[in-house]
Parts: structure tokens; sequence; C-alpha cells
């Protein structure tokens, strides 16, 4: 009896020291990894679950949700590195069509973690019924093709197409159709083009899911009696100037579409017609014309019967060696003179030959420049020096040349 006493005695005291202990053990753990309170660092996107299959959403309302959170410093760090640590939940389970407002639900699959709060709390939606229907696809064409072309009746590899959507868009909807252009076209066109949803106002529908949502369509291109597509042939007369080669010859347009009367005619021509002579005779330059077409009797062209000739004309290239070129000083200091080693060089020059034959001595002069430099021997590199522009020099025997500038020596006057 006396034994149980003494226990029931020292019960407040052990529950003292239990409170303390745990305590003491919270104090440590809080100093260790205290709570910290902030705002998650990324907007939580808003999930939409429980919505009815014959139902879709409309509201454009904001998808996101900017929470503020108490965790442990430690716990903070998995919220940081987890991929989706926290959802934000609207469950629309039971609800019909309407606007609703719904509270938003916040799961944490991270502990020990404290909502202090969060924005939205809740959302305003709208539902409505889904709709579908399947309605044929009309084939659209804009534009006119190429003169001389007609379009024949465009095919489509699908006819029809299912549209869904909210029941309020889908009672819009009069039509589908897909839009081919023909503007200036020559041949068969073949193109995948996306499915359009109108109304009867023929402005296009959006917010709809069409499929499929893009058709290929091929739309027939042929060329009309007596119209025919042929090249354009250049005709030259006279030669280029001697040292100079042609580079190229084109044509804009290079084909026009000609036209008779008699569909014999365009039929008997060989594929092509050719343009009234350019001439080139001493031409050195590039040569730019405009031309008439060169057309048989009872044949005319459609559109413009002019077109531009280019002609290319470049020098033919070569090359010269020039040996024992003297090496002229320049910006010696006064007082001065120098020394060089070798006083000449040898240079090989290219560029085009009408420009080399025509070579004079005075054309090409190489000089070292001792521009700042004062007593001493130095190597130095020569300098070309071109007074035609067309010409290059490609390299220069020796690259460097010995220069020992020294004090000019005084010649004696005759007699002293």
């Amino acid at each position: 009896m006396n034994l149980i006493r003494q226990i029931v005695r020292y019960i407040p005291t052990l529950l003292l020291s239990f409170v303390l202990a745990v305590a003491v053990w919270i104090s440590a753990v809080t100093s260790t990894d205290p709570t910290e309170e902030r705002i998650f660092p990324r907007p939580v996107n808003l999930e939409i679950v429980g919505l009815d299959p014959a139902m879709i959403l409309t509201s454009n309302e904001s998808r996101q949700v900017t929470l503020r959170l108490s965790a442990p410093r430690s716990v903070w760090e998995q919220l940081n590195t987890s991929a989706t640590p926290i959802r934000a939940l609207v469950d629309l389970s039971g609800y019909g069509p309407g606007t609703h407002t719904v509270p938003v639900q916040i799961q944490i699959g991270v502990t020990p973690v404290r909502v202090v709060s969060y924005t939205p709390r809740t959302v305003t939606l709208t539902l409505e019924e889904l709709s579908t229907v399947t309605l044929p696809i009309e084939i659209v064409r804009k534009g006119e093709p190429a003169i001389g072309y007609e379009a024949g009746e465009p095919t489509a590899e699908i006819t029809s197409a299912t549209v869904s959507g909210p029941k309020s868009l889908i009672d819009r909807v009069h039509q589908l159709r897909v839009v081919v252009d023909l503007t200036r076209a020559n041949d068969t066109i073949t193109r995948t083009l996306p499915v359009q949803a109108l109304d009867a106002s023929d402005l296009q529908i959006s917010g709809l899911t069409i499929v499929p949502d893009q058709v290929t369509v091929i739309q027939p291109i042929t060329q009309r009696g007596g119209y025919r597509n042929v090249v354009v042939k250049v005709v030259t007369t006279g030669q280029i100037s001697p040292g100079y080669r042609l580079t190229t010859i084109s044509v804009y347009p290079p084909a026009v579409t000609v036209y008779a009367s008699d569909p014999a005619l365009v039929d008997k021509l060989p594929g092509y017609v050719e343009t009234s002579p350019v001439d080139l005779n001493g031409a050195r330059e590039d040569v730019e014309e405009r031309v008439q077409l060169n057309l048989p009797e009872g044949i005319s062209a459609v559109g413009d019967p002019t077109v531009t000739v280019f002609v290319g004309v470049s020098a033919i290239e070569g090359s010269l060696t020039l040996n024992d070129v003297p090496v002229t000083v320049i910006n010696l200091e006064p007082g001065l003179e120098a020394k060089l080693s070798p006083e000449a060089v040898n240079i090989i020059l290219s560029g085009p030959l009408p420009m080399l034959d025509a070579l004079k001595p005075g054309d090409v002069r190489v000089v070292i420049d001792l521009n700042g430099a004062g007593l001493g021997t130095y190597q130095m590199a020569p300098r070309v020096e071109l007074t035609i522009p067309e010409l290059r020099y490609e390299s220069i025997l020796p690259g460097s040349i010995e220069v020992i500038v020294q004090p000019r020596k005084l010649t004696p006057t005759p007699g002293r």
C-alpha cells in the first residue's frame, strides 16, 4: 500500500519530466529544422475531375492556383525538387449544364505541410451539353488559273467530317468547307487543306473539334485549246572582245504562253520561241536588254511580248611573272640612308588577260615603308602597290628583305 502511495506521489513529477523532455526534443528539432512559411514558388495548374462525358467546359477562367504553405525547411526542399508534389482539384461530379461556383481542393503528397492560404479558393465554371454532328465538306475555289488554263471539278479523298463541341456552337454550324486557291495555277493542284466550320453568315466558328481537321483535295488544271506554254530561246549575234568570255545567258521569264485561233499552229511549234537577236559585238561587260519575241505569223504572246535577256561577260583570267622589280624605300627619316638586300624582287600577278597584257612599268611598285625606323638592321616585308584595281598579286619573292638603316654619308666637295 505504501508503495502505491509513493508511486502516486511521484506521478506529477514524472508527467512534468515527460513534458519537459518533449519540449526539449521539439526545441532541438525546430532549431535544426525550423518551420518556414513561404509562397510556393510555382503556380499549380487546376485539374478538372469528375466531368460528365456528356458535358463540356466552356468558360476560360484562370486555371492556376497560388499557395502559401508552412513546412519544415527539409520538407521545403522536397517540395521544390518534386515534380508534382501539389494538386489543385475541382470536382465536377454531379454538375449539369449551367454556370457553377465550385470549391478548389488542395492535395499535398509531402508531409508535414500546412496550407496557410491559397487563391482562388473557388472557381466559376460554365458547363454545356456536348453535341456532335456530321456534315458534308464543300470545296470552295478562289482566284483564277493562269491565262490559257481552266479548272476542272475538284475532288477530295474524304467528303464529310464530324464536328463536336458545345451545343450552342454546334447549333450555329451551317457548313464545313475547304478553300482551294487557284490564283495563276498552271498545273493540277494536290493540296492538304484545313476544314473550316462556318455559320450562316460565312463566319468561321472556333472552339470546335473537327475530325478529320484536314483533307487532301485534287484540283485539275488543264490548258485550253489554242494555248501553249513554250520556253524562250535567246538568239545572239556578234563576238565579245578578245580576252573575255561568256559566263551565263539567261532570260526572264524563261517560258511564255502563246495563243493562236487555230490550235494547229501552236501544236506545230518546236516547244520554244526565239528572241530578237541580242548584239554582243565587242562586249566587255554584262549585257542586259529587253527584246521582242520572234513569233511566227498567226501566233501571239499572252501578255507582254517582250522578255529580259541577261548575258554575263567576264575577262579571261591569267597570270604574269615580273622579275627584278626594284624595291623603293619610302618615309625614311632625313639624314639617314637605307641599304637593301636584295634590292629587287620577283612578283606574280593575276587578273584579266587584257589588263595583264596592257600592264606598264609604272602600274606596279614594290615599296619598303621605313616610317619611324631608326638606326639598325631590320627584316621587313615589302608591299606591292598596283594602280589597276582589277589586278592582284599572288606572291612576292623573297617575302622579306634585309634593311640596314645608317647615317647618310656626305659626298666630299671636289678640290678640297
